[in-house]
């Protein structure tokens, strides 16, 4: 009874969001002691599509390494007409405390509890590329909000761009063609939060350590997260979780590489079960067969590791891609969470500023 209102509940909120042409990315929060949330999408691209997988992406919430892992081998440039695809919108909380920003590298994507609504945003990021990479194990706070900001680059990377016979500006003026968008919300000295010019680098590793986001997402997180909030920064490419109905359920996604050997390889790279990952799986019920297939298939989405011999996961809901709710070039707001009041854009007088060199 309990899963079929589980069920009833999200099919709801993946129908109110797309009678408003726009997809969930606002989740209700489950109890305490739950941590799977929505429902898979399938949809099939148009006949007469011309249109990149980041269009879809966009549309859906989604950055280009989730639906990446969802749909292996689809063609990014063109997907093909016809074609069905998986929008992973099932999600595991993350291993961490349901409070501010937290933002999950191997995933990347970045979740938001807007205090005293019982939601979370889910949003798709980009981050730094190997070598330059966002940080993690880290937590801090937004210190200050910034629209139209500019960028300073740094001595460092005047130089890589010189290595590479290009130059590029001492100082990126604020407006649209500023690599870091329109809005930005700083954390700690070098980092920020923030929006850019090139949405296709959403769910890619692009950065120089900032974390990015599409144009409306970072405005709505500029309107909506006050000064001060609290960011942990957190890499688990595997997540885990036991329901309160004893299901046991695993995320796995592809771990960041860390060194260039590992990123030039066609080797898959190595994963490492934390011990809160280890307790979930290890227990009497667990099929060690279904844990095995979803560490080798790395799909992103959650799968169940327990059950009956040869249960299946729940098909993905299809949705229709109607004329009034077709892929659009450019992102869309989050959708149904409760408006935070925005603070000033000034710092708190015991916080130091960023940078001028700041990362992007």
């Amino acid at each position: 009874m309990k899963k079929s209102i589980r069920a009833f509940a999200s099919l709801a909120l993946v129908l109110a969001a797309f009678s408003q042409s726009a997809f969930a990315v606002v989740y209700p929060l489950p109890a305490a002691n739950s941590r799977l949330i929505g429902e898979n999408l399938e949809i099939t691209v148009p006949d007469d599509s011309r249109l990149p997988l980041e269009a879809f992406a966009a549309q859906y919430q989604m950055g280009l390494s989730n639906m990446l892992e969802a749909n292996p081998g689809v063609d990014v440039y063109l997907p093909k007409a016809g074609t069905k695809m998986v929008i992973p919108q099932q999600l595991i909380l993350p291993d961490a405390p349901r409070e501010g920003i937290v933002i999950n590298s191997a995933e990347m994507r970045l979740y938001y509890y807007p205090k005293g609504t019982k939601t979370v945003v889910v949003l798709p990021i980009g981050i730094g590329e190997l070598g330059k990479d966002t940080p993690v194990n880290w937590t801090t706070t937004v210190q200050r909000k910034k629209a139209g900001p500019t960028w300073t680059p740094t001595k460092a990377m005047h130089a890589e761009y010189a290595s590479r016979g290009e130059s590029i500006p001492a100082v990126f003026p604020a407006g649209p063609d500023n690599p870091m968008g329109l809005y930005a919300l700083y954390i700690g000295r070098l980092y920020a939060v923030h929006g850019t010019n090139a949405n296709f680098g959403i769910g890619l590793r692009v950065s120089h350590g900032c974390v990015r986001l599409r144009a409306d997402d970072i405005k709505w997180l500029f309107d909506n997260v006050p000064v001060g909030t609290r960011v942990q920064f957190i890499d688990q490419p595997v997540k885990a979780t036991v329901e309160p109905d004893g299901s046991r359920y695993v995320e796995v996604h592809n771990p960041l590489s860390t060194t260039e050997e590992q990123f030039n390889s066609r080797e898959v790279v190595p994963i490492t079960l934390t011990a809160a990952v280890t307790k979930v799986i290890a227990d009497g019920s667990t099929n060690q067969d279904a844990v095995n297939n979803a560490i080798q298939a790395r799909n992103g989405m959650p799968t169940k590791i327990n059950g009956p011999q040869g249960e299946v996961m729940p098909a993905p809901v299809p949705v229709q891609e109607s004329s009034d709710a077709t892929p659009k070039e450019e992102p869309m707001t989050p959708q149904g969470a409760s408006a935070v009041a925005p603070q000033s854009d000034v710092a708190p007088a015991a916080q130091p500023a960023p940078a001028t060199g700041n990362s992007l």
